[in-house]
């Protein structure tokens, strides 16, 4: 299905995938304090197939499209995948949700790292950089805490959660980079909610619950936002390129800020103030690495 490029289209499809995650954050943090992580990732993957379906069905890519060569490379990033989301929801549960996404931006920069490690990509200036200014705002937002040894343990784990989302994250994205080359997008997305499905059912035997309607709602809801959310982003890039849509990125940690100021009524806090310019920067500088990266 050939699509027209149209920058302004692309940028309102990125900006609105920004805020439906968002919104999917939202839903996974008001769970978060009575429904176990495994079953919110169950139901945010079962329920992101339904909109997922529809949309490949639509390209005429389902289920044609969803054919492979490379069985064992869709296993291996599905799982990182699965897993990275994990991390991601356990992260929030622990955190103020605008703490777990600026944790979110450390990814680029592992990505940096990781295509040293696995692809004998260069190293640059940029990707060191991006790293390094990454990793010092992260230092920033814990010091306060770590510096006076008053850190709570489920703080910690927040921390450890969001770091961990975002080296997984790294390798999973190094993964479809490297699957892109021979498998279509709508098939590594598709085996990616599967993969998530079968882990979240997997934690059955440790203890679901039983929710109400209210939370039932907002477990359904975070699936649909997060399959929505996905078809966004991959039109976002049909109709502009990486390059024009990469500062837009940054708008995103905007509606978790306002989330936690009016719906959770968490005030930010100053470490988060001060690291919140140092993450982005080093989340900047692994973007321009990449964008020199796509122009050589």
């Amino acid at each position: 299905m050939a699509v027209t490029e149209n920058p302004r289209v692309g940028i309102a499809l990125r900006i609105l995938s920004g805020f439906l995650f968002a919104c999917m954050g939202i839903c996974v943090k008001a769970l978060s304090e009575h429904v176990p992580v495994g079953q919110i990732v169950f139901f945010r993957s079962a329920f992101a197939l339904i909109p997922l379906v529809i949309f490949l069905w639509l390209r005429g890519e389902f289920p044609g499209g969803l054919a492979t060569k490379r069985p064992f490379g869709h296993l291996l990033r599905s799982s990182l995948g699965a897993a990275a989301m994990f991390a991601s929801f356990a992260s929030i549960a622990r955190l103020p949700l605008a703490e777990a996404t600026l944790l979110s931006y450390l990814s680029p920069g592992f990505t940096s790292v990781a295509g040293v490690m696995l692809l004998s990509e260069r190293v640059t200036v940029w990707r060191v950089g991006g790293v390094l200014v990454g990793m010092a705002g992260v230092m920033v937002l814990v010091w306060p805490e770590v510096g006076h040894g008053d850190m709570d343990e489920v703080r910690m784990w927040g921390y450890i959660f969001g770091l961990l989302m975002g080296m997984l994250t790294a390798f999973a994205l190094i993964m479809v980079r490297n699957l892109s080359r021979t498998e279509s997008p709508g098939a590594i997305a598709f085996y990616f909610v599967i993969a998530s499905m079968i882990g979240g059912i997997l934690t059955l035997p440790f203890g679901w619950v039983m929710t109400d309607a209210e939370g039932l709602f907002l477990l359904v809801l975070a699936g649909l936002l997060g399959g929505l959310a996905h078809i966004s982003m991959t039109l976002a890039f049909r109709h502009a390129e990486a390059s024009l849509l990469a500062p837009f990125e940054y708008l995103v940690i905007l509606w978790p800020v306002l989330a936690d100021l009016l719906l959770f009524k968490a005030p930010l806090s100053y470490a988060f103030i001060s690291a919140l310019p140092l993450v982005l920067a080093g989340a900047a500088l692994a973007a321009m690495e990449e964008r020199r990266r796509r122009q050589a």
